[in-house]
């Protein structure tokens, strides 16, 4: 059997404060294999964006580790994680993250630059087109409606190919019928390039598309909620 390409070992995650203690994630455990999906679901403030941002490599657990394509990413320096981001994961947020002084093809072309990637530019526009915006490559975000500017994120995140694609309640900050659209893109492209795809969402639409849902209560996941 192939080794996972996220193994998520006993996470748990504390905060303390003047009152004590508290457990927002508890003894986490579980595995994806490549090309899977999973939907990350639970009550607000049950740990849901908590977890995805260990998972990322951003947030530090209390105890417990996370591996991805092999690497423990608490065993190296922040340096090594952001390069092991940078080479392997690609993100999608609520709030697109886009930079507003940079034009859509510019945003696209970021990450790219960032591998020394002589052929950024031309993969950008390429990824742009594939998402529908070719005719907007040199709009900065402020012209972009909120469905061009997701799409215009899902470009970035899978122009680098990643091997694993993080989303933070991707269709949370659009309209039903925009946000409908934006994930039947992000499932889409997910398929063609065989990303491995963890999402945080409240819509239990999207979550009964992905292959496994993991349901976070009182900060444990809900064992039934891993079958396959």
């Amino acid at each position: 059997m192939s080794e996972p390409i996220i193994a998520v070992e006993r996470i748990t995650k504390q905060v303390h404060d003047s009152t004590g203690t508290l457990t927002i994630l508890h003894e986490i455990d579980f595995s994806l294999a490549a090309r899977q999906s999973a939907a990350i679901v639970g009550a607000s403030g049950s740990g849901k964006s908590t977890l995805l941002s260990i998972i990322a490599g951003l947030d530090t657990p209390t105890t417990g580790t996370v591996r991805v394509a092999g690497v423990d990413i608490f065993a190296i320096d922040e340096d090594a994680r952001a390069a092991l981001r940078a080479q392997k994961v690609g993100f999608v947020f609520q709030s697109f993250q886009l930079l507003a002084n940079l034009t859509a093809l510019e945003n696209v072309m970021l990450p790219l630059e960032l591998q020394g990637r002589r052929d950024a530019r031309v993969q950008s526009t390429e990824m742009l087109g594939r998402v529908g915006l070719g005719e907007r490559l040199r709009h900065y975000p402020k012209v972009l409606s909120g469905g061009e500017q997701q799409r215009v994120a899902l470009a970035r995140a899978f122009v680098v190919q990643p091997a694993v694609l993080l989303a933070d309640e991707p269709t949370g900050s659009l309209d039903f019928a925009t946000g409908e659209k934006v994930m039947e893109l992000m499932f889409e492209l997910n398929r063609e390039t065989g990303t491995t795809l963890v999402l945080v969402t409240h819509d239990r639409g999207i979550a009964a598309r992905c292959d496994r849902q993991l349901r976070i209560e009182a900060g444990r996941v809900d064992l039934g909620a891993l079958a396959m």
